[in-house]
């Protein structure tokens, strides 16, 4: 990782609130284990860890990570749906350039598969720049609180919350986007760059 790189997922970190304290993390096994003898518990934990009660579940046993980030959509309430297939070669997403009307109200989904362990505190990150006078200033910055998930055999899905757009002529343009996955641990799951433009209307 180039020093840029480095500059930057400290920077996208430091947006963290640095009073937060992590809760003390267990593994899957342990929750498991905890309050055998509490049969309503028990059950509770059988309903929201499913097939992973039985064991570290592995939905792509070829792939060693715990977070495995499928895809981005940008949702709008009346313009097209666009997505970005974050499994592939991440360095050819900045040629993927999507076009949004100005003004609109947006939402950003994240779909991701957990698979071998419960993962803790997961954190959606982003940073969004335009170049100004020939020079990459930055617009605007977001961060979500995911959440904690347990594996399951199919991905799961974070909406963020609704966004608007900016409008007007100075608003226009292209834009480039630093999203960062991470979680309680700092682990980075995915780090990706993307664009869109903003016009006055959808084409």
């Amino acid at each position: 990782m180039s020093s840029k790189e480095d500059e930057l997922s400290q920077e996208l970190e430091e947006e963290l609130d640095l009073n937060y304290k992590a809760p003390p993390q267990k593994s899957l096994q342990e929750l498991i284990e905890a309050d055998k003898e509490d049969a309503s518990l028990a059950k509770y934990k059988e309903s929201l860890l499913g097939n992973a009660i039985s064991g570290g579940l592995v939905v792509e046993p070829n792939d060693p990570r715990k977070v495995i980030v499928k895809k981005l959509k940008l949702v709008t309430d009346d313009g097209p749906t666009m997505e970005l297939d974050l499994t592939g070669d991440l360095c050819n997403l900045k040629s993927k350039n999507f076009v949004v009307k100005e003004g609109i109200s947006y939402r950003i989904q994240i779909d991701f598969l957990v698979q071998r362990e419960i993962v803790h505190g997961l954190k959606y990150l982003q940073k969004t720049y335009k170049s100004i006078a020939g020079i990459q200033k930055q617009v605007d910055k977001m961060t979500h609180m995911v959440g904690s998930y347990p594996p399951k055999e199919v991905p799961y899905s974070y909406l963020t919350p609704a966004e608007d757009a900016p409008s007007g002529m100075l608003a226009r343009g292209n834009y480039n986007i630093t999203s960062l996955f991470t979680d309680d641990d700092g682990k980075e799951h995915l780090k990706w760059d993307w664009s869109f433009e903003i016009k006055k209307d959808w084409s």
